[in-house]
């Protein structure tokens, strides 16, 4: 069974997409259909949800007033925003359900307050006044296509440049996915613009995982090359929505999949596609993960 895609009145296919669930498709159309059509449930991944809560501290810092924004108090908060996820997503509990000592807990702790420990090295962040953080940004683009997303921080300088920063709590990627990790920046460099009617002056990726931080200016061209890009991804997913056809790209990524038992790839059989409308499968494919968080 297939899912028929919505087209506006000129036939572009209606839609809201997002950097993440873009980044599925692109790395394995199966693996977009999985978690948006299917909706497969995912195990946590304990680096991800170390992610997830490094991003909070990170976002929560800057709610302290200058001369207090220290690498002390970033520790004191992982503890409690770990609680918090706790609480929202109960899920991630089982990380540490073989856990009896709470050992293994109290080191995933301070691989966290390793990773806030590089980032006082890269950024003094008692001398920065981001702008927005977590900022939510949308725009519709000339195609009918929605994207949206969510600006780890966002910093406006005095005169009105705008930078983009990106906190990624694993390694800087080597020069040939470079082009990857980029991708997410440049989509919302695009959605910025779109909004606001200015390129960013920066892109800006912080790697907490080897303390490296990766700066790229972009330009109009380059965000009119990214906007052509994500129209034809949309244009790529509703065909696969209306055919069912969903193909897997094998790959050494595979190994971290949690749907690699139903790969036909590796001998496995996809469960029967669900009887979805596209509104279920639009929002889903807008959606950006709680838990989790990419890098």
């Amino acid at each position: 069974m297939s899912v028929t895609a919505a087209v506006d009145e000129h036939g572009h296919p209606r839609g809201a997409l997002s950097p993440s669930r873009a980044a599925d498709f692109m790395s394995c159309p199966l693996k977009y259909r999985f978690r948006v059509v299917d909706r497969l449930p995912e195990k946590p991944s304990s680096a991800a949800v170390r992610g997830t809560v490094v991003h909070s501290v990170l976002e929560r810092l800057y709610d302290l007033p200058r001369g207090e924004r220290t690498l002390e108090h970033a520790i004191e908060m992982v503890e409690p925003q770990w609680k918090e996820l706790l609480a929202a997503e109960p899920e991630v509990a089982e990380l540490f359900a073989e856990d009896t000592d709470g050992e293994q807990l109290a080191g995933w702790l301070t691989g966290a307050h390793q990773l806030l420990g590089k980032y006082f090295t890269l950024e003094d962040p008692n001398l920065l006044e981001p702008a927005e953080r977590e900022l939510y940004v949308e725009a519709e683009l000339a195609s009918g296509l929605t994207l949206r997303g969510y600006v780890d921080r966002l910093d406006v300088a005095p005169t009105g440049e705008i930078r983009v920063v990106d906190y990624k709590t694993g390694r800087s990627p080597s020069e040939f996915f470079e082009a990857k990790a980029l991708f997410q920046m440049k989509f919302y460099a695009l959605v910025l613009w779109r909004l606001r009617g200015v390129v960013p002056a920066m892109l800006q990726l912080v790697y907490l995982g080897n303390g490296e931080i990766v700066r790229y200016v972009p330009d109009e061209a380059d965000l009119l090359a990214c906007e052509r890009k994500v129209s034809a991804l949309w244009e790529a997913i509703t065909r696969a929505l209306e055919s069912g056809d969903w193909r897997p790209n094998k790959g050494p990524l595979c190994e971290w999949c949690d749907h690699k038992a139903l790969c036909p790839a590796w001998g496995g059989t996809p469960p029967p596609l669900p009887n979805r409308s596209v509104a279920e499968v639009v929002e889903q494919s807008a959606g950006v993960d709680l838990v989790g968080v990419d890098g």
